[in-house]
């Protein structure tokens, strides 16, 4: 029997099968990337203080371990509240590392140093993953804490290896230049914390497009599933782990760069907690959610705690509003505006926006007066009661600024009352008319 070919001599049923394929190139993709480098170098050109410089840096460092993080939490839903592990002992094995430079016994590039940092973060998490991903869930969580107090503990009972309460301490600058540079200046350290940080990011995004990625997904949100049909779970788990690892040592490394310092308190659950926080605060379902929920939850850290001791109660009851009203972090409140904006419809929820932002203002002052007084009288009546807020004197013995705080209590809660209705009524119409014309 013949068979039907084409000029090239193929047969015509496989000629038909080769097909050409185009895939379109993603410009959004690699501008949105582009900005987000632009930013990061000019930044620092901008903010020239050292104190912007130490606040965008520690930014940089809490950036990278939310994601890794996250590679847990939001993409594989392993809640961990041990992974400073990971990054603690990153820090740990760099600092050690960094002081043998120092004394002339090795020589290792400074900024390749974080890749050591990744590798003893790696390193730890192909041991303690083991045991830990056996587990999923609620026990996976018990398993990780249990194991990070003991390696907390373990910190104080080696000094020679941890360097007991005091930490391991280091000079980054003592060691051979790197192209002319000493990264004895804190700009130098950002553009390093900086470089590092991007590669991380784009490293990370791109592991979530990869196979391991995707099954890891899939395990998250159906483990049974993906046991039926062939894979493993507790090695893809594993596996998520020591990568997230990694990243966390990378981070680590930098943050021991960074501070010229690595104590018990990196490898402790306050750590791990931390790094909780950023990345539900920013959104664990979305990758940019933990950039945002780091640099808002560093903000909270560096710069809110110079200027008040109330600074963990103001962390605490943002983290409860956001858990309570937007579960999905400040990652999904963006987004849910996004069709809003496609449809031309957000210029309608500007105004309400507004009035009930106001409104929140006042309410926002009404809690920090009456927090900065409470602390005032509790805790700081030794020095007297007079105090001084935004620059307005107050005295607290004086019944008038009480008087001020409850009438802004009152007036906030009846104005945000009256405008988030308003705001519901106008969002729900922009949702209908969405919906309707998308129908359409």
């Amino acid at each position: 029997m013949s068979h039907a070919t084409t000029s090239q001599g193929l047969p015509m049923q496989a000629a038909s099968r080769q097909t050409m394929k185009y895939t379109p190139i993603d410009l959004g993709r690699y501008l949105l990337w582009g900005v987000t480098a632009l930013i990061m170098l000019v930044l620092p050109l901008i903010f020239k203080s050292s104190f912007a410089l130490t606040l965008m840096s520690q930014m940089g460092t809490m950036i990278i371990f939310a994601l890794a993080y996250n590679m847990l939490l939001g993409q594989s839903g392993m809640l961990s509240f041990g992974h400073a592990i990971y990054s603690g002992m990153g820090a740990i094995f760099t600092v050690h590392l960094l002081n043998m430079i120092g004394k002339g016994q090795v020589f290792v590039p400074l900024p390749l140093m974080p890749l050591v940092g990744g590798i003893a973060g790696a390193g730890f998490g192909l041991i303690f993953g083991y045991v830990t991903t056996k587990k999923a869930g609620t026990p996976f969580a018990m398993i990780t804490l249990g194991l990070g107090e003991m390696v907390y503990a373990a910190s104080l009972m080696f000094p020679d290896f941890f360097g007991g309460e005091g930490g391991v301490t280091t000079d980054r600058s003592a060691h051979q230049n790197f192209l002319g540079l000493t990264f004895g200046p804190q700009s130098q350290v950002y553009y390093l914390i900086a470089v590092w940080c991007f590669i991380s990011m784009i490293a990370m995004y791109a592991l979530t497009q990869t196979p391991l990625g995707r099954i890891a997904n899939a395990v998250r949100d159906n483990p049974e599933r993906a046991e039926f049909v062939g894979y493993n779970t507790q090695r893809v788990r594993w596996f998520t782990l020591i990568l997230s690892a990694f990243f966390a040592g990378v981070g680590g490394a930098l943050n021991g760069i960074n501070f010229e310092i690595v104590s018990a308190e990196n490898v402790s659950a306050v750590r791990s907690g931390g790094m909780l926080l950023a990345t539900v605060i920013g959104g664990a379902g979305f990758f940019f959610g933990p950039i945002l929920g780091a640099c808002l939850f560093m903000f909270f850290v560096v710069a809110l705690s110079d200027y008040s001791k109330a600074w963990l109660l103001y962390l605490g009851l943002f983290f409860t509003l956001m858990i309570l009203f937007a579960p999905g972090g400040l990652a999904s409140l963006i987004l849910m505006q996004l069709p809003a904006i496609a449809k031309r419809q957000f210029r309608r929820l500007v105004k309400p926006y507004l009035k009930t932002g106001g409104a929140a203002l006042i309410l926002m002052a009404a809690l920090i007066l009456t927090v900065e007084m409470t602390y005032k009288l509790v805790g700081d009546s030794a020095d007297g009661a007079a105090m001084t807020l935004l620059g307005i004197p107050l005295d607290v013995a004086n019944v008038t600024p009480w008087v001020v705080a409850g009438v802004l209590w009152i007036v906030g809660g009846v104005l945000f009352q009256i405008t988030r209705m308003e705001l519901l009524k106008v969002w729900n119409a922009v949702q209908q008319d969405i919906h309707t014309e998308g129908g359409a």
